[in-house]
């Protein structure tokens, strides 16, 4: 693209042609901050919860393993109720894996709790199905 840029003489001087390295004009664009270990947060599920579980009560529960990050309990959207389920982020994966082993199969509330490494959101496609010509047939006549 950058030969045909060239030819017109509209090519900005910092494009690269496919045989250069292209990478030369990218110094800068990652950052470097923080050097040394990188420190990622680990995502938890939490399952089986009972519907009168705070977000208070999993923090002070998992604050036990190590540094709570963020708690978020998952609520219906018409009822404001709990729907038995949330999320517990850890400062890192060490921690992550620690709470799953200490809290995994463990009670709460007279539940047995379900806790894992949670799963990427999978995309959901928001339409309803459907279409058709719903029912119908009948004579024309």
């Amino acid at each position: 693209m950058s030969t045909v840029l060239a030819a017109i003489g509209n090519a900005p001087s910092n494009l690269t042609g496919p045989n250069e390295n292209a990478s030369a004009g990218f110094r800068g664009f990652c950052s470097q901050r923080g050097k040394g270990k990188r420190k990622m947060t680990t995502k938890l599920y939490v399952g089986n919860l009972s519907f009168e579980t705070s977000s208070n009560d999993l923090e002070t529960l998992f604050a036990k393993a190590g540094t709570v990050q963020s708690v978020s309990l998952i609520e219906d959207r018409e009822t404001g109720r709990s729907r038995g389920f949330g999320f517990v982020e850890m400062q890192t994966k060490e921690e992550g894996d620690a709470a799953i082993a200490q809290f995994n199969g463990t009670e709460l509330a007279g539940r047995t709790l379900k806790v894992n490494e949670a799963k990427p959101r999978e995309n959901r496609n928001g339409g309803g199905g459907g279409g058709g010509f719903g029912g119908g047939g009948g004579s024309r006549y």
